[in-house]
C-alpha cells in the first residue's frame, strides 16, 4: 500500500486536469484555473512523497508524466480555447485561429516525453516547464473572467477594468498562446526551484526569485502571475549567460 501512497497523488494531479478542462469547455474558466492550481499541489507533493517514503519508481515517473499532460498542457490549452472563441470578434471570419489552442497540449506532450529521456534535466529544465505555462493561462482565465468585476488586487492602485481590456486583445492572445507553447520545446535552460540544501551561497538565485514573487503576488494578486513566469525565464537566461561567461 505505500509504494501506491504517491500513485494516488498523482492521479488526483490528473483528476483536477480532466475536471479543469471540464470547466474550461463549460466557460467556467475561473473553476478551470482553481483546478490546475490544486493539481500543481499534488504535481509537487508525490514526487517529494515517493522520496520520503522511498518508493520511487519508473512506473510513477511516466504516470506523472501522463498526469502532466492533462493538467498542465490539455486544460490550459482549452482555456486558451474558450478565450479565443470569446475574443475573437465573429464578423472577423477568424474564429477558427481558435484552434491553435491545441498547439499547446500537443507541445506539452512533446516535451514531457523528451524530459522523460533528457539526462540534462535531472537539476535544472530545458525549455518553459508545463506547469509554469499553465499557471500562465490559469491566472489570465480568472482576470479575463472576473477581473474589473472582482477586486482581485490586494492594494487597487491601477484600473483593473483597462487592463482587462488590454489582456483581451485575441490577437495578444494568440501571439503568447504561440510564444508559449514553442517555448516548452525550446533549448533554452532554465533553474529549477530544487533545493539540495537551504544555505543562501547555494541558493541565492532560488531565494532571491521567491522572495520577489511574494512580494509581486501581495502587490498585484492574480495579475502578478503572468510577469512572475516572465521574471523567470529572464533570471534564467541572464544566469545561464553569466555561468558561460
Amino acid at each position: 500500500m505505500k509504494r501506491q501512497i504517491p500513485n494516488i497523488i498523482t492521479l488526483s494531479n490528473l483528476i483536477c486536469g480532466t475536471l479543469a478542462t471540464w470547466q474550461a469547455l463549460q466557460g467556467n474558466l475561473v473553476y478551470a484555473a482553481l483546478f490546475i492550481f490544486m493539481g500543481a499541489i499534488f504535481d509537487f507533493f508525490d514526487g517529494m512523497v515517493a522520496r520520503l517514503l522511498k518508493v520511487q519508481s519508473a512506473m510513477g515517473k511516466e504516470l506523472d508524466s501522463l498526469s502532466d499532460v492533462v493538467t498542465f498542457g490539455v486544460a490550459p490549452g482549452f482555456i486558451v480555447f474558450e478565450l479565443l472563441d470569446r475574443t475573437i470578434p465573429v464578423d472577423t471570419g477568424f474564429g477558427w485561429l481558435k484552434f491553435v489552442a491545441l498547439l499547446m497540449p500537443a507541445l506539452s506532450s512533446y516535451r514531457l516525453a523528451k524530459f522523460n529521456l533528457d539526462e540534462r534535466q535531472t537539476s535544472s529544465f530545458i525549455g518553459l516547464p508545463t506547469p509554469a505555462n499553465a499557471m500562465v493561462w490559469a491566472a489570465y482565465g480568472i482576470i479575463i473572467s472576473a477581473g474589473g468585476t472582482a477586486q482581485l488586487v490586494p492594494f487597487a492602485f491601477f484600473d483593473e477594468a483597462v487592463v482587462v481590456a488590454l489582456m483581451s486583445n485575441y490577437v495578444l492572445i494568440l501571439v503568447l498562446s504561440i510564444l508559449l507553447s514553442v517555448s516548452l520545446v525550446l533549448e533554452v535552460p532554465l533553474f529549477a526551484l530544487k533545493f539540495k540544501n537551504f544555505s543562501w551561497t547555494d541558493n541565492k538565485l532560488r531565494y532571491s526569485f521567491l522572495i520577489v514573487d511574494a512580494l509581486l503576488l501581495v502587490l498585484l494578486g492574480v495579475y502578478a502571475v503572468p510577469i512572475i513566469i516572465l521574471l523567470y525565464v529572464l533570471l534564467s537566461i541572464a544566469a545561464n549567460s553569466t555561468k558561460n561567461k
